[in-house]
């Protein structure tokens, strides 16, 4: 364990300069950690990176990684497993090192190649809808992280999310997939029916359909969530 790690601030580095990646560093940056490096491809998200990270280096994934003591892999979810076995094979994974994804549908099984090397595994996701600007860090606040993690290392994932101001509800390994599903209905079926009402709204003139159906779908969601059956 490095001096970093026992005063409780950790040098990050973020694979992925999508819509997630960036806003993560930040709300993690806020809370005292020092943001090692960023990987970033095209120039759209060098831009996010830098306007999320101001001053954060655009590094290559293999030295983001030798200089990281967290490594948060936010790259799409059909790309995960193939990225942290593609490390492994090339020795860059390191021991005590912290290693956390943030894919739905996974828990710390895709993982296992890092975990193999000796990097410590997380699986943690933040329930909301990205836009990948500073909007988001004021939607982490209260909201609800999945964290999959082996028990011993549970801990360290709960005081991350609550790090970035969020709620940590403990999912299990085997869990991941109907959570996965109860996100992806959740997204899917509210996007396509506000498509679908606003473009009806649209076609008969009103202007602005987003913000006359804003109230409405936002109350209506409310009183669907609270007629939700608590857990036990």
């Amino acid at each position: 364990m490095t001096g970093q790690q026992r005063s409780g601030r950790l040098g990050i580095g973020i694979v992925g300069a999508g819509r997630v990646g960036p806003v993560l560093g930040a709300a993690l940056a806020g809370a005292g950690h020092a943001i090692v490096g960023i990987s970033a491809i095209s120039e759209h998200s060098r831009e996010r990176a830098e306007a999320m990270l101001p001053g954060a280096p655009i590094l290559d994934v293999p030295v983001l990684i030798e200089r990281s003591e967290l490594v948060i892999l936010a790259v799409p979810a059909d790309e995960l497993a193939a990225l942290v076995a593609g490390l492994a094979a090339t020795g860059a994974w390191q021991p005590g090192q912290l290693v956390m994804h943030t894919a739905a549908e996974f828990g710390t099984d895709v993982l296992l190649p890092a975990t193999a090397s000796g990097a410590i595994p997380l699986a943690i996701h933040p329930a909301i809808s990205f836009t990948g600007t500073s909007m988001d860090l004021g939607q982490l606040t209260g909201s609800y992280f999945a964290v999959t993690a082996p028990g011993p290392v549970q801990p360290i994932g709960q005081a991350l999310v609550v790090e970035m101001g969020g709620e940590p509800i403990i999912v299990a390994e085997g869990d991941r997939a109907a959570y996965a599903e109860a996100i992806a209905t959740a997204t899917s079926f509210s996007s396509a029916i506000v498509d679908q009402a606003t473009g009806i709204l649209a076609s008969i003139g009103i202007e602005s359909p987003g913000l006359l159906l804003a109230p409405l779908v936002r109350s209506s969601v409310d009183n669907a969530l609270r007629r939700a059956p608590r857990g036990a």
